[in-house]
């Protein structure tokens, strides 16, 4: 069950940044890792597509300016990372419960 979570939540994170489809199983801290290095990358080349995806992730904009004004600068891409993953995770959760 938890293997699934961790799948679909993946997949939603796949669509909302067109990563190309993982071909191998991701526990939750490598797929958070994984989102952080493209994160990193999109902070320095594609800020308004980062900005764009954590809106329409519905990420929270509080929580969003939160991270990029006082998380260390070397801790802004994975505290992004996991925050989006835990909103998408929250969202798996939800269609689950209410499904």
């Amino acid at each position: 069950m938890a293997n699934s979570l961790i799948q679909e939540t993946f997949q939603l994170l796949e669509k909302d940044f067109q990563l190309p489809e993982a071909k191998t199983a991701f526990d939750e801290e490598k797929a958070i890792d994984f989102l952080s290095k493209v994160i990193r990358q999109m902070l320095d080349r594609e800020f308004e597509r980062l900005l764009q995806i954590c809106y329409r992730v519905d990420l929270g904009e509080e929580k969003l300016k939160r991270i990029l004004h006082e998380s260390k600068p070397d801790q802004v891409a994975p505290d992004l990372a996991r925050a989006l993953w835990e909103r998408q995770k929250m969202k798996v959760e939800m269609r689950r419960r209410y499904s």
